[in-house]
């Protein structure tokens, strides 16, 4: 097999311990399929006893369903005014956006989202960012989407979390035998959402494996990461 990485280097240490990483080129996901067949599809021919399998949290929770509309979002003053006061982020959309910010609104309460909008405001004039998300939770921030400047089928959708990541591995484990992880990534951070049990590393080394995010952020069509131990 030829690996290829989305001009990320393949190989990838993590002390004393060696890996090979392949970014897996699919066909574009949609919504409603069963992520059971793709992964078997695509993965299972590849797959060998020691690899691990990296997946995007997208192309789960769009198998699942997980989608909301812009149309079912009604945008109030609130959003609006505290969206001014918010910053941008090249990672995807962000509460920068009114859109996400009512989102926010509705997932944690507008009482909270006050709270965390203070509370960021304040802690960014000592260099300290994340604070927002921190307050109202990750199921905000980890929301894709609403974001046509990349992906122009996704303008009028936005993605929210997988349903229990963990479940998820565990039942790719059972039915495939592919030993897998699930994560919420982009350029700037990595969440790991979820593992299958059977997997020995710590979550800050499944982390290291793809920090430099090879699945990559545009367009790529490569949700999964293979990532292989190797001696060379």
């Amino acid at each position: 097999m030829d690996f290829f990485c989305n001009d990320k280097p393949i190989k990838i240490e993590l002390n004393p311990k060696k890996f090979k990483r392949h970014a897996v080129k699919t066909h574009f996901i949609n919504q409603g399929e069963n992520y059971i067949d793709i992964i078997s599809k695509y993965i299972s021919p590849i797959y060998k006893d020691g690899d691990v399998l990296c997946m995007c949290e997208k192309v789960i929770s769009l198998c699942q369903g997980r989608v909301i509309k812009r149309e079912d979002i009604k945008i109030g003053f609130w959003a609006k005014f505290l969206a001014k006061f918010a910053g941008k982020t090249p990672a995807g959309i962000g509460v920068g956006e009114p859109i996400k910010m009512q989102y926010a609104i509705n997932k944690a309460g507008l009482l909270k989202v006050i709270y965390a909008s203070i509370c960021s405001a304040i802690t960014k004039l000592f260099g300290k960012k994340g604070v927002f998300y921190n307050i109202v939770g990750h199921g905000v921030a980890g929301l894709d989407g609403f974001y046509p400047k990349v992906w122009k089928e996704y303008s009028d959708i936005g993605i929210e979390l997988p349903e229990n990541p963990t479940g998820v591995c565990n039942e790719i484990k059972e039915k495939l035998g592919i030993s897998c992880y699930l994560v919420d990534a982009n350029d700037l951070s990595i969440e790991i959402l979820g593992y299958s049990s059977d997997l020995s590393y710590t979550e800050d080394e499944l982390k290291e494996l793809i920090i430099d995010n090879p699945a990559g952020q545009g367009r790529e069509l490569t949700p999964f990461v293979l990532i292989r131990p190797t001696s060379k």
